[in-house]
């Protein structure tokens, strides 16, 4: 998110910044390994990839490479950078500006829907993992393994404990606000873990036709007809052929976003490659029960008290539990990721959060017992300077 680099509060330029760059409004810029982009909050700016990725070595220094020029950039504006995955004091009915340049009609229509003025449209920001896929088998493989996998993850990722100015109760606000945020249709968002369908023809004559058809009525012009409607934590995009996993909150820096993106990708894999349970097994998990655990996920993180045992079996587990999820991710490091030829690169990020916990238990120390703006300020002012540097945070 791009802040006043004095106040912290949100600046909504992120056309200027992309203007500064493309010299025009543009809405996507296109730079060799990275692009950058809008979103719906102006004050939102998105890096991805360029294009699709063989592996993740080297992608941490060239995400934090583009942070310095983006700091460069905005340091004459006066503003900065901020990660995590909420700014901790927006309030999104005063200060949300929405995107007003090309494709703004799709925020438009958003708006008048759904009302975007809540954190879980204006306040949030998260990291995407899109994971290809080649035909039928390989969807319903893909989509059976995330499908499990996507309740456990906030425990790594989440870094959102603040909304309002004070502690909300969650270590993933993010995603509990995220998750009521399109109530008025239900079906755009479902119960967040998408619902057992594993063919292109039943994804799309009944996952997304439902959702169009919930749709019609308070969209007669289809403006949001399209397979990115659906805010499920993963969709299907048909369009790049590709199953994209959206639960996770962006962390401190690009590297430890890339070692949260190395240590899921090697657990989806080795679902994928049915280590220690079948692929039918997979696809029998009901959506409310693993809904069930995430939310609870989603409040407790990494200190989660995980007791389905036949979950836990899933991922190798040893015992029947009951576990805490950092116990079951220290077990994932250990057998799973600690594997894959990129884990040198992860080591120090992935410890960091399991040692010391995720980011948001980390904010929350560093906060304190007494929450204060001048304490807000310094503790999310450490936490901008460790995206400017690349740097791991610790509470001081």
């Amino acid at each position: 998110m791009i802040v006043d680099a004095e106040t912290l509060s949100v600046r909504p330029i992120a056309d200027a910044l992309l203007r500064a760059v493309a010299g025009a409004d543009e809405r996507e810029i296109d730079l060799g390994d990275v692009a950058w982009s809008n979103e719906l909050a102006l004050h939102v700016i998105e890096m991805k990839t360029g294009g699709p990725r063989a592996h993740l070595d080297g992608l941490g220094a060239v995400f934090q490479q583009h942070v310095g020029r983006m700091e460069a950039i905005l340091q004459p504006l006066g503003a900065r950078l901020m990660p995590t995955g909420m700014h901790p004091w927006m309030n999104p009915d005063r200060e949300l500006v929405l995107w007003p340049h090309e494709n703004d009609e799709i925020y438009r229509a958003f708006d008048r829907i759904f009302d975007c003025r809540g954190h879980g449209w204006a306040n949030l920001q998260s990291m995407h993992i899109n994971l290809p896929f080649n035909g039928d088998d390989e969807l319903g493989r893909l989509h059976a393994a995330i499908r499990v996998a996507l309740p456990i993850l906030p425990a790594l990722a989440a870094s959102s404990p603040v909304a309002d100015g004070a502690l909300t109760g969650f270590h993933d606000f993010r995603m509990e606000v995220y998750r009521t945020n399109a109530l008025r249709v239900p079906s755009v968002m479902g119960v967040v873990i998408p619902e057992p369908v594993f063919t292109r023809a039943e994804y799309q004559g009944q996952l997304l036709q439902g959702i169009y058809d919930d749709l019609a009525a308070l969209d007669p012009e289809g403006i949001l007809r399209d397979e990115w409607v659906n805010a499920r934590g993963c969709i299907a995009r048909f369009d790049r052929d590709t199953l994209e996993i959206r639960v996770l909150d962006t962390q401190e820096c690009p590297r430890v976003d890339i070692a949260v993106a190395g240590a899921v990708i090697a657990l989806v894999h080795s679902l994928v490659d049915e280590a220690h349970a079948s692929d039918a097994t997979l696809r029998g998990w009901h959506q409310d029960r693993l809904a069930e655990i995430l939310r609870a996920v989603i409040r407790d993180a990494d200190e989660t008290v995980l007791r389905d045992a036949e979950y836990l079996a899933l991922f190798g587990f040893p015992g029947r539990g009951p576990c805490r999820a950092r116990e079951l991710w220290q077990h994932l490091v250990e057998t799973v990721v600690a594997r894959e030829p990129g884990y040198p690169a992860w080591a120090a990020p992935l410890a960091n959060i399991l040692e010391q916990g995720c980011l948001a238990r980390r904010i929350t120390r560093a906060l304190g017992d007494e929450i204060t703006p001048e304490r807000l300020r310094q503790v999310y002012g450490q936490l901008s300077d460790c995206l400017r540097d690349g740097a791991l945070f610790a509470p001081v």
